[in-house]
């Protein structure tokens, strides 16, 4: 990690502002209305962002003549409508705007070094298009140095109160990569929710524990196994955390995305390695992304090896 990347990353820890991205959508104001609720929640400013091409191509004065022709909304209005719901809704929330003419999905990003959680929505239309999710939303979670959430499925446009008094984090096998946890924990104990971890195990094909006459010791060593990394990556978490434990067999992307039909949050992590290009989700990460019914957070994890 460099100079800068630390530097970030004390100023996140520090409380770092909550950012959100809006582009003038109805799915983009009820994610602000979220992070509002969020950043409220975490006592950290809000700040609204709108990035967009069309100030760069057609210069300032063109875009606002264009706009006032048209009807269409300015980049000010935009960031403008949405600051001001936040307020209203927490008039005591500090919160500022910003307008980047550029890539939404870089100025994002780069929005993301000195933030302490960047906040996403998405654009479903009917059909097959409500259920996947968006380039910006997927190239964002995938890159962004903070914890990132994607405002999956029906949000009920609220962090706060919990509605169903569920929050759930997936824990995989490498129990080193403990930000997820430490995140969801912290997430559950300002909501006043329970944690609930999940832990799935599969017993390998080659392995007779799949079949009912021949179940025995591998797939007890299986299950007893992922007992062990589920408590070796809650281990850190305070006496006190309300944590409830569940191993279940299975894909964990299968186990995750049922148990998202009753969270209010669910944490994955995911980890970004120095140096490598694309995407950097795994496949279950990727896989709650598209179709989870319920808010998703993405907690990276940076990782040296190439």
């Amino acid at each position: 990690m460099n100079t800068a990347d630390e530097n970030a990353a004390v100023e996140r820890a520090l409380g770092g502002p909550l950012v959100v991205g809006v582009d003038g959508s109805e799915p983009s104001l009820r994610a602000a209305d979220w992070a509002a609720d969020e950043a409220a929640l975490r006592g950290v400013p809000l700040c609204v962002v709108y990035a967009c091409l069309w100030d760069r191509y057609e210069g300032a004065a063109l875009a606002r003549d264009i706009g006032e022709a048209t009807g269409l909304p300015l980049p000010q209005d935009v960031v403008g409508v949405a600051a001001e719901r936040a307020r209203a809704r927490h008039p005591g929330l500090r919160v500022t705007v910003d307008v980047v003419f550029e890539e939404p999905e870089n100025a994002l990003v780069r929005a993301a070094r000195n933030a302490s959680v960047l906040v996403v929505g998405t654009r479903g239309r009917s059909g097959l298009a409500e259920r996947l999710l968006g380039s910006v939303s997927l190239t964002v979670a995938a890159h962004a140095d903070c914890p990132v959430i994607v405002l999956r499925g029906s949000h009920d446009n609220q962090a706060t109160p919990p509605v169903r008094g569920r929050l759930v984090v997936g824990v995989g096998e490498d129990t080193k990569e403990s930000e997820a946890v430490r995140f969801a924990a912290e997430e559950a104990r300002r909501r006043g929710v329970p944690l609930e971890a999940v832990r799935a195990w599969r017993c390998p094909a080659h392995e007779p524990g799949g079949y009912p006459l021949m179940v025995g010791e591998p797939t007890r060593q299986h299950e007893e196994l992922a007992v062990e990394e589920l408590e070796a990556a809650l281990r850190d978490l305070p006496a006190d955390a309300d944590v409830r434990r569940h191993t279940v067999e299975g894909h964990a992307r299968r186990a995750l995305l049922d148990a998202s039909h009753s969270a209010d949050l669910l944490v994955v992590g995911a980890s970004r390695r120095e140096g490598r290009l694309g995407l950097q989700l795994g496949r279950t990460a990727h896989a709650v992304l598209h179709h989870s019914a319920c808010p998703v957070a993405i907690v990276p994890h940076r990782r040296h090896d190439a």
